[in-house]
């Protein structure tokens, strides 16, 4: 088991991506806090996975736009399993409206606090803990394949999951020299309850945007995710590691003419 005595905390853990990551942690041998807002759901994602695995995870509820909350998620996960190795600033909201409509307090400050402060306080308290506790750590965020374009509706989000690019570059030049690791990963169109609540047929247009015509499922994610929290992938730092079935690749399928 590749997580063999590492302890994890994954924000956004009790759903999509976080849940699946969660359990693939487990396991791969890891301790995991699983950190959501969602303390209830949060609860039942522990009781379900310790009912196979004692002792495997434990609950904290975070708001990720608040540096006090994600600080306090940090230690209380060191509390638990006594030490700190890997974090995975997952949680994210979605969203989006043209620009010109857009009302500052609703469609930007919100995304922003989450998506991009939230990782960058994410980062900040678990590479003080790293370095408390005098080991290395392993720093994983999750961006976005519109963190790296322009798409529709998406004039925040972009620009917060770009800021998370940016932040996982930075943190990995500067926090090199405390042997901690930075990587963000950048989902295409993963089958999270987000898109899940879409029609059938939206569901089709953005399965199709991906080289294989398919939606990737969040334990895919996940699987990629613990490779990158494991001393497998020790020399992968600074880097953006794809995770979109080629969907930053190509544009569209056309039907070609006979020539």
């Amino acid at each position: 088991m590749r997580l063999e005595g590492k302890v994890a905390l994954i924000t956004g853990g009790a759903s999509g991506i976080g849940r699946a990551t969660v359990e693939k942690f487990v396991r791969e041998g890891a301790k995991v806090m699983i950190a959501d807002i969602d303390l209830a759901s949060a609860e039942a994602a522990v009781s379900e996975i310790n009912a196979g695995t004692p002792g495997a995870t434990a609950a904290v509820q975070v708001d990720v736009s608040d540096y006090a909350r994600v600080e306090a998620a940090v230690q209380r996960a060191a509390e638990v399993f006594g030490k700190l190795d890997v974090i995975f600033n997952n949680a994210g909201i979605a969203g989006g409206k043209p620009l010109l409509e857009h009302d500052p307090e609703r469609d930007y400050r919100p995304i922003i606090s989450i998506d991009q402060d939230g990782v960058y306080y994410g980062i900040l308290a678990a590479g003080r803990q790293f370095v408390k506790q005098g080991t290395p750590g392993v720093i994983i965020s999750t961006s976005s394949i519109y963190g790296e374009q322009a798409a529709e509706l998406s004039f925040t989000y972009s620009a917060a999951k770009a800021a998370v690019i940016s932040f996982t570059r930075s943190a990995a030049y500067e926090l090199a020299e405390h042997g901690i690791r930075a990587v963000a990963i950048t989902p295409g169109r993963v089958g999270t309850p987000i898109i899940n609540q879409f029609s059938e047929e939206l569901k089709a247009t953005f399965a199709s945007e991906q080289m294989r015509n398919r939606l990737t499922a969040p334990s895919e994610i996940a699987d990629v995710v613990a490779f990158l929290a494991s001393d497998e992938s020790n020399v992968i730092n600074g880097t953006v590691v794809h995770v979109d079935d080629g969907y930053s690749s190509f544009k569209q399928r056309l039907d070609l003419p006979v020539f």
